[in-house]
């Protein structure tokens, strides 16, 4: 079964939705221009757990775990980024939550 394939038919506690988590790289012109700042602010606003973190080949990588719509909306928030950022791809890859709580940037 693929990661983002599950069983609609299990029963959640109330208040309970699934959730799930993705693995994201952004490459362009995302570092020096607020988007780790920006992307921790929009993650917070939205309930979503996680990291991000600059890599040493320009790129941004983020993880963001929580209700699979917040997840979605975050992967498609990193798509535009931060005002400054000039974003040219974003690879993401959905797998199963590890059960972070809070959101920081990674040094």
């Amino acid at each position: 079964m693929s990661p983002r394939c599950f069983s609609r038919s299990r029963v959640l506690p109330p208040g309970m939705t699934d959730r799930t988590r993705a693995h994201v790289f952004v490459t362009g012109r995302v570092q020096g221009v607020f988007y780790r700042a920006t992307t921790r602010d929009q993650a917070r606003e939205r309930g979503v757990d996680g990291w991000v973190k600059n890599l040493d080949d320009g790129r941004v990588e983020a993880v963001f775990e929580g209700p699979e719509d917040a997840v979605a909306a975050m992967v498609e928030w990193c798509h535009e980024g931060s005002d400054r950022a000039r974003v040219e791809d974003v690879e993401v890859e959905y797998g199963e939550p590890e059960g972070l709580d809070g959101f920081e940037i990674r040094r």
